[in-house]
């Protein structure tokens, strides 16, 4: 037997059932203990697909996070977390409540009263997470407007001296890196902010390891588990009480606009486009060189 989730109480009970063996539940435990039994709970690390020259990647982002720290330059991690819908739906997690809270047994979205879609930025010089919501779809040029959002109301105040701005995301979603749609709209904001950004997306199947997965997002769940999302501004109130021993930060921002989807890249993107792929891994690599004559 490899496995068990019976109790030692339900072992000592089917041993007398079975065998008629008269065991307390201390000895049960006792000998599972002696032949390397342990609770233990499913972790998720077994990945799905080997990605070659996955480690290659995982070691030029780390060179890259290296120089960047010697540098003024901000280091940003970049991701979306799951969209919520507003309305009477659950969400797991307890309250202390003076009475029971009632949600729709079913969680149609039909009944949703709008959506949420949490875009993270974290900072990872300062420990600062910056949280936009948005209430339209999860696209290319919404990730971009957050980054944009960031920059202008934070970044630039924060470094001052920046010449460059390396952004650490996922391969997938609304940055993804096989599609020139958010290298376009990547192209057009660093020609307004007038700054390069430099691009290292983690590769397939690994996106866990990407910093704002594990410094910024489990701490705004805790933040807001158990409580039922009845509007945005309560989304907006409950993220921005997210703190840590360690000093977490966290600003968010409602970006009320409709953006468009399937959009398609313009024609004559790919000849006049201003993005530098890397030598090293272009697909994952790559900067975005503002275009000095639009600025």
């Amino acid at each position: 037997m490899r496995w068990t989730n019976l109790c030692p109480w339900e072992i000592a009970q089917r041993l007398w059932e079975r065998y008629e063996l008269a065991v307390s539940r201390t000895v049960v435990r006792k000998l599972l203990q002696k032949h390397d039994y342990r609770r233990r709970q499913a972790l998720k690390k077994q990945t799905l697909k080997s990605v070659p020259q996955r480690n290659e990647q995982f070691e030029n982002i780390a060179r890259l996070i290296s120089a960047y720290e010697k540098t003024g330059n901000p280091i940003m991690s970049m991701d979306t977390k799951k969209k919520e819908y507003l309305g009477n739906f659950y969400r797991d997690g307890q309250l202390y409540t003076l009475e029971q809270l009632l949600t729709y047994d079913h969680d149609f979205t039909s009944l949703a009263e709008g959506v949420v879609i949490p875009h993270g930025l974290y900072d990872l010089k300062q420990n600062i997470g910056y949280i936009h919501l948005g209430t339209s779809k999860e696209t290319s040029e919404f990730a971009c407007d957050c980054l944009r959002n960031w920059w202008s109301q934070h970044g630039r105040h924060d470094y001052p001296h920046a010449t460059s701005i390396l952004l650490l995301c996922d391969g997938g979603g609304s940055n993804s890196s096989r599609h020139y749609i958010f290298k376009q709209d990547l192209q057009k904001l660093a020609d307004d902010i007038g700054i390069e950004i430099r691009i290292a997306h983690y590769p397939p199947y690994t996106s866990k390891y990407n910093p704002i997965e594990h410094r910024l997002f489990p701490h705004v769940t805790r933040a807001c588990q158990g409580v039922i999302f009845t509007s945005i501004e309560l989304v907006k109130a409950l993220i921005e009480k997210t703190r840590t021993s360690t000093g977490l930060k966290v600003t968010v921002q409602i970006i009320d606009k409709v953006y468009e989807t399937a959009r398609k890249v313009a024609e004559d993107f790919k000849e006049t486009m201003k993005i530098v792929f890397d030598d090293f891994l272009p697909q994952w690599n790559y900067t975005a060189v503002p275009n000095r004559e639009v600025i």
